[in-house]
């Protein structure tokens, strides 16, 4: 779950973006197309998965050990982008291909 900080700077962005001004998070309904298009495509989030559910997320992904603590980054419309064994890594990857991003916890 998004931090309230983050999520309520991420509902101002979406309802900014959709030219909307006030709106409590109850009100807010927006598609994976609107998600998507969030900063311009140029937001991704970083989410703590455990391997056991990296087939849902991958389904083409390899086998890959039970138990482990994995990051994923994902883009704003929750489309997996990379698999990696630290947060940091996932952001680093994000900051090369010029997305800035959002922690989940």
């Amino acid at each position: 779950m998004m931090n309230k900080n983050h999520s309520n700077g991420l509902a101002e962005l979406a309802l900014n973006g959709l030219g909307l001004t006030e709106a409590t998070s109850s009100d807010i309904m927006i598609s994976e197309q609107a998600l998507a298009q969030l900063g311009n495509g140029k937001l991704a989030y970083v989410k703590a998965v455990r391997s056991d559910d990296i087939a849902v997320l991958f389904p083409d992904a390899p086998a890959i050990a039970s138990g482990l603590e994995l990051f994923v980054l994902l883009s704003a419309n929750g489309t997996p982008l990379v698999i990696t064994d630290s947060a940091d890594a996932a952001k680093v990857n994000a900051w090369n291909n010029d997305l800035e991003t959002l922690s989940l916890h």
